[in-house]
């Protein structure tokens, strides 16, 4: 898939309470769904997998239904628009319109010894307490709100390093052996806080990563697995999220948008229940692909869905989570694709948590080929696009107590 240019451009889960298949009051504003969520306990605690669900600590099933928040992965080292808004003001401004998990790219870099934020607003008050951080700091103080918000934090190892993407999960300056410690550092500085559910392992693998190959150099479900029983050894509670590749067989689609190896070649991980596979699914406004043109268009494309990454939860294999989906929705061919897609990811009303999981890109206004659900000012909210998920949401979480902002084993230094 083409992201480079999007790339370029950015650098300047819910608990249901409801019984599956009874209709939710999505009328309901975001924070009464929280409340209700918190007083039922469901999607408190660490979460597993059963089947194609995800499920919390007490066996409920929970819905992520998130939005994407990105620029850790940037020259910037920390998520964007703090340049214009205080931190929280964001997350309780994400909690409202019903996002309930927020999925936070990364780069490499920010694990390097005097990787500093750039570009916050300090003034009038603003991001007070972010003021002398690093990087790993800020990021547990953004942790520490969402959970105090009732939102949960996937971390998505978005980049090597803040210069751009990589095809496969290691490049010549970051080798596996980095990028597997600082998973792990970054498992074990979260470790006891629930408000991390996991770690999304690296972003859209592409060609040449293969699945299921045998080459250990290029067979991306090898490499998710050396990779996710890493993260468990030391933090065994969390969910580990593989992205699918580019290509399968000769089959080629999104860049981390083909899980078609998942059925012959699954992800197998010491501790049992915690895979959840993920897709990434995009308009024409990012690349055109045949399908758009096809004249079936849009009933074509559950089929495509389903080829690509859907089986996998229709067979009840496993979750599937889309990490990724946007667009600018300027075209009448990108909005027919969003409805289409919405629909195919179930409703909540009608399916309740047993459905697709999601985080839509992104919530940033600077991502150069979708745009995001705020307007450039970075605080309107584009309820056009906003309003097109409003049927898959779902509620919040229990909120998890303080806001101090504390990394566990990790909050005051430079390195874990």
């Amino acid at each position: 898939m083409f992201r480079s240019l999007r790339r370029a451009l950015c650098t300047a889960a819910a608990a249901l309470l409801l019984p599956l298949g009874v209709g939710l009051g999505l009328g309901l504003p975001a924070t009464a769904h929280a409340a209700g969520a918190a007083a039922g306990s469901a999607g408190a605690g660490y979460w597993h997998t059963g089947g194609r669900q995800i499920l919390g600590a007490a066996g409920r099933p929970v819905r992520i239904a998130g939005i994407n928040w990105f620029g850790f992965e940037t020259g910037n080292h920390v998520v964007h628009g703090l340049w214009s808004r205080d931190y929280k003001s964001m997350i309780d401004q994400m909690r409202t319109l019903g996002y309930n998990t927020i999925r936070l790219p990364y780069s490499d870099d920010i694990f390097k010894a005097g990787t500093m934020p750039d570009s916050i607003d300090f003034s009038g008050g603003k991001n007070a307490d972010l003021q002398g951080l690093n990087s790993l700091q800020v990021m547990d103080r953004i942790v520490a709100y969402a959970g105090h918000d009732g939102l949960k934090v996937i971390l998505d190892r978005h980049r090597p390093d803040s210069g751009g993407q990589s095809a496969l999960w290691y490049t010549s300056a970051v080798p596996e052996s980095t990028w597997i410690s600082d998973l792990k550092a970054l498992a074990t500085r979260y470790r006891g806080q629930d408000t991390v559910i996991g770690i999304d392992l690296h972003n859209e693998p592409h060609d040449p990563a293969c699945w299921g190959c045998g080459d250990p150099s290029t067979d991306w479900r090898l490499a998710a697995e050396r990779a996710g029983n890493a993260v468990l050894s030391v933090n065994p509670d969390l969910l580990i999220f593989v992205e699918g590749v580019q290509t399968y067989n000769g089959v080629s689609g999104w860049w981390g948008g083909n899980l078609m190896g998942v059925g012959q070649y699954p992800v197998r991980l010491d501790v049992a229940d915690r895979v959840v596979y993920s897709a990434h699914d995009y308009a024409t406004s990012v690349a055109q692909q045949s399908w758009f043109t096809d004249p079936a268009f849009p009933a074509n494309m559950p089929g495509v869905w389903d080829k690509y990454w859907g089986y996998v939860f229709k067979q009840d294999i496993a979750p599937v989570w889309v990490g990724e989906f946007g667009t600018t929705l300027q075209s009448a061919v990108d909005q027919k694709w969003l409805s289409a897609l919405v629909s195919y990811l179930r409703p909540t009303s009608a399916y309740g948590a047993d459905a697709f999981q999601w985080t839509f890109w992104s919530w940033n206004p600077d991502s150069g080929d979708t745009g995001g659900i705020l307007k450039d000012d970075w605080q309107t909210v584009d309820t056009v696009k906003d309003g097109y998920l409003a049927g898959i949401k779902a509620p919040g979480f229990p909120a998890s107590g303080g806001d101090d902002g504390g990394g566990g084993g990790g909050g005051g230094g430079t390195t874990p």
